[in-house]
């Protein structure tokens, strides 16, 4: 792991133990992430739960951000973020909270506004009723913490979907989390908070349509087309990705799948950007 760009390009992480796992975010999806945020990064204030080793957040700093406060509950993880805090000499402008992210104790220690905050969840928390509800409440919440051109980040897999375990499935249902027929429609849109509508800094466009797959058929799904990225970074991201996909449900299968309506009453949103198998989805406070 390391830092793309900024005051500390090229600058090595320190990995967390090998028996922790962990879903580094590729290279090239942090990259795409920032170059959505442009204009929002410098100067801004950011939030980092599920923090890990602290790869969002420091890169943040990285390009010019003020501060960020992070999050994060494991403590051996927590002591590797030290570390490559330290390492960076940005202790000053920094916060470690160690502590559940979905809880009110790390909510208490968001920054009022923020600029930029990050979710990163672990993917098993998302298939989970409960767990997806807690996770979203905690998007409202930080959403009311925004500054008036701020965002909200959530990380998840992608389809996203729950498991019923209570409810027996039909025999003859259609497995849930299979991918639906995209619609034609497509044009080339702005960023959020941009100005300009035009394609990333690589000179792709992106192509958005509706997509049911997140249980709401007004959800913007993005997706990388050719000229966002070339082939060897969509490779890197797919392959990244491979790990983290969750096997299809069989046939035989008790517990049936629930596509997750990912609306967060009190904000705009989620506009959906899809990356093989992840996806981030961006929310912004209703004005």
């Amino acid at each position: 792991m390391r830092i793309i760009a900024g005051e500390f390009r090229s600058r090595k992480l320190h990995s967390p133990p090998e028996d922790v796992q962990t879903r580094p975010i590729p290279d090239r999806v942090k990259e795409s992430i920032f170059s959505i945020l442009r204009g929002h990064t410098p100067g801004g204030v950011f939030f980092d739960a599920f923090a890990g080793t602290g790869s969002i957040g420091l890169e943040a700093l990285s390009r010019g951000a003020a501060s960020c406060v992070f999050v994060e509950q494991d403590r051996r993880m927590a002591k590797v973020l030290e570390r490559n805090i330290a390492e960076l000499g940005v202790e000053d402008r920094t916060e470690v909270v160690v502590g559940d992210a979905l809880g009110i104790g790390a909510l208490a220690r968001c920054p009022r506004p923020v600029t930029i905050a990050f979710l990163d969840p672990p993917y098993a928390i998302m298939h989970e009723k409960l767990g997806v509800a807690r996770v979203l409440a905690q998007v409202g919440a930080l959403a009311e913490r925004l500054s008036d051109d701020g965002f909200v980040l959530l990380r998840t897999p992608w389809p996203l979907f729950y498991e019923l375990e209570d409810e027996a499935q039909p025999a003859d249902a259609d497995p849930a989390g299979r991918k639906g027929k995209k619609s034609a429609e497509r044009r080339t849109p702005s960023r959020p908070g941009s100005r300009a509508e035009s394609g990333s800094s690589r000179g792709g466009a992106r192509a958005r349509h509706r997509d049911k797959r997140a249980g709401n058929d007004w959800t913007e799904v993005w997706s990388i087309e050719d000229g966002e990225l070339d082939e060897e970074a969509i490779e890197e991201i797919q392959a990244d990705a491979e790990e983290e996909t969750i096997e299809p449900q069989s046939e035989t299968s008790k517990a049936p799948r629930v596509q997750v309506d990912l609306a967060v009453p009190g904000t705009l949103g989620p506009e959906t950007h899809v990356y093989g198998s992840m996806a981030v989805h961006f929310y912004a406070k209703k004005k």
